[in-house]
């Protein structure tokens, strides 16, 4: 970190979770202000803060930056075999504090990147406070921000403030596009039951931590499985009528509409069997198992992996309590359905992610259609480092699109743009996957000399776009 000339004006970053945490680290850190406004709060009653001492959004819990509202997961942490554990290792080369502070605070979740999510809000939270060149704002930016913002990064999320969206939507010229998204129950572990349960992850995979054993595995026979298709199905849900033409995300679809599509779709998703052996009758394969994840790092708070529901609070606990190792679940909190809001970014945002029509706007996060918790704050990061450069007078252009932050740019900049002529555009978020990058011939042949056997191919392809993302972006660092 250099110290910025007196003469420096800040960069304002609105939004103060993991993109705009992320944002403002990445700006701060390349020695150029930065004045973070975050509008939810919790000030004591005594405050002289103008405005109402509480501020809360519909999935917030906490005033706390960069809170996961969702999972409490980053995915896979695997960088050579798949593209979101690829991104994380290119956000490790690059200073990424939410990836540093996610590390930091682990939990285990077998092959997966879990935290507990109080203890990382609190060190993200930390560490930006701390920051000599970071300044909080604690206050809702209603509308366009001040002409005087001469760069600002809109990192507000998918639940951004109505005042705020429908100043960029009308600047835009676009409808708005929205999606629902769904958060999953999270459970008191000492009110499962561990005389049903056991703990193994899926084919024993270990995970950064080296745990083996980092889920519950709750059983369920066919019976069993077919009442409570039956329950999630019958079950009164949670209705939004004046958003019933808004689409779900499938990458984060309610269980109940899951079951909705097939009675064997969970089967083949969050409740498939694979990998998974029951202690007690090693012989016998479970025709379903439901999945809890560690949540906090006293591993008293475990979260049902791929439960997001949109039932009603009262039909939660009884519908899932038919699980039989939860037959007496205490929840910590219940699910929950909100509202996904995003711009149309290929017609918007040029390659720095700024804002075609207003290019002292960029954004960052799932406002700009990427969806998930790392490719939100991948984003953030490159947008902090387009405005710190731009700030300090410098050049610079985005990762190659071989890398996994590259693709991610190539999604949200140039993605799916048929039907242009009709005015219409299939943009979607996306997580990153490597159907994003440019691809490579399948290799046939390893390293050593040896055939590679048909079945294991594709793995080895992805190994191989893995190593160029990561050698590609050491070059893009030198250049």
């Amino acid at each position: 970190m250099s110290t910025p000339p007196p003469s420096l004006s800040p960069i304002h970053v609105i939004g103060g979770g993991l993109a705009g945490s992320e944002a403002a680290w990445q700006i701060a850190q390349a020695g150029v202000p930065v004045i973070l406004h975050e509008m939810r709060r919790d000030l004591p009653s005594s405050s002289e803060a103008v405005g109402p001492t509480k501020v809360r959004t519909d999935a917030h819990h906490t005033d706390g930056l960069a809170e996961m509202v969702c999972s409490n997961s980053f995915r896979s942490d695997d960088w050579q075999f798949n593209a979101v554990g690829l991104l994380h290792a290119e956000m490790r080369r690059l200073d990424s504090l939410i990836l540093s502070a996610a590390d930091q605070h682990q939990v285990p979740a077998g092959g997966a990147l879990a935290v507990d999510r109080d203890g990382f809000s609190a060190e993200v939270t930390r560490r930006i406070e701390a920051h000599p060149l970071i300044t909080i704002v604690r206050e809702e930016v209603a509308g366009l921000p001040p002409q005087d913002w001469d760069s600002v990064v809109v990192a507000t999320g998918p639940l951004t403030s109505p005042a705020l969206a429908d100043a960029i939507l009308e600047l835009s010229g676009e409808g708005q596009l929205s999606f629902f998204d769904a958060i999953a129950p999270i459970i008191h572990v000492e009110s499962i039951d561990m005389d049903i349960a056991w703990r193994q992850s899926r084919y024993d995979k270990e995970g950064p931590g080296g745990d083996a054993a980092a889920y519950i595995n709750c059983p369920m026979d066919k019976a069993q499985y077919e009442a409570f298709i039956d329950a999630l199905i019958e079950g009164p849900k949670a209705e939004f009528k004046d958003w019933e033409h808004v689409p779900y995300f499938d990458g984060c679809l309610p269980i109940e509409v899951m079951a909705e599509r097939g009675r064997e779709t969970l089967r083949h998703g969050p409740m498939k069997p694979v990998g998974l052996t029951n202690p007690r009758d090693p012989l016998v394969k479970s025709y379903a198992i439901v999945q809890l994840r560690q949540d906090n790092a006293l591993a008293t708070l475990w979260n049902m992996v791929g439960f997001q529901t949109k039932l009603k609070h009262g039909a939660q606990a009884e519908v899932f309590r038919m699980i039989p190792a939860l037959a007496n679940a205490q929840f910590a909190r219940l699910g929950g359905l909100h509202r996904n809001t995003f711009i149309n970014s290929p017609r918007l945002l040029d390659r720095s992610l700024r804002m075609k029509v207003a290019p002292r706007l960029r954004f960052a996060g799932q406002m700009t259609g990427v969806e998930g918790y790392v490719e939100s704050a991948a984003t953030g990061l490159l947008a902090g480092r387009f405005a710190a450069a731009e700030r300090l007078g410098q050049t610079l252009e985005a990762p190659p699109p071989t890398t996994a932050l590259g693709a991610l740019v190539d999604h949200v900049t140039g993605g799916h743009i048929e039907g242009e002529a009709l005015g219409k555009t299939s943009f979607q978020p996306m997580n990153i996957n490597y159907g994003l990058l440019p691809p490579m011939e399948t290799p046939k042949i390893g390293d050593d000399g040896v055939k590679i056997p048909l079945k294991e191919r594709g793995r080895a392809k992805k190994r191989l776009m893995s190593l160029r993302a990561l050698a590609d972006l050491e070059g893009w660092i030198a250049g």
